[in-house]
């Protein structure tokens, strides 16, 4: 079984406020859709944490057994996680080799996980979910 994830993720005044959005899909069928506010990081550690997130509802989703026979393909437009992910880039940042670890330490349990750099254009749910999740907050700060 194929299943596409798209993940997004950033931050205001980079560091600042920070959310991150997964699209689930399989035979570009969306499954389910995430966001959540994750408080202060950088955007690239914002983009990093929206994999962590996907791959953990993943095998929320599926299970442990079914996780084991699917193939993932992770689509960011973060081109600097996704190089990293890919071993084209080194990782110099400390808080990002972290999140490199936790994400390589999720694939394991799935039979292949890859990652693709998209462009923008083809991530709009993933970032409309970040922005909604940002919004959600700011709303909630000025009420307090």
């Amino acid at each position: 079984m194929e299943i596409t994830i798209y993940t997004d993720g950033g931050a205001r005044n980079n560091p600042g406020p920070a959310a991150i959005g997964v699209v689930i899909q399989k035979q570009g069928q969306t499954l389910k859709k995430y966001n959540e506010f994750i408080g202060e990081a950088t955007n690239n550690e914002a983009e990093y944490q929206a994999i962590v997130f996907a791959l953990k509802k993943a095998k929320l989703l599926f299970g442990k057994k079914k996780i084991k026979e699917m193939e993932i393909e992770i689509c960011s437009d973060s081109e600097l996680a996704i190089k990293q992910l890919n071993h084209d880039y080194k990782i110099k940042e400390t808080n990002l080799q972290s999140l490199f670890i936790k994400v390589w330490n999720l694939t394991i349990d799935f039979k292949q996980v890859s990652f693709k750099y998209i462009l923008r254009e083809k991530n709009k749910e993933a970032d409309r979910l970040v922005n909604q999740a940002l919004d959600e907050q700011e709303r909630t700060q000025t009420l307090l």
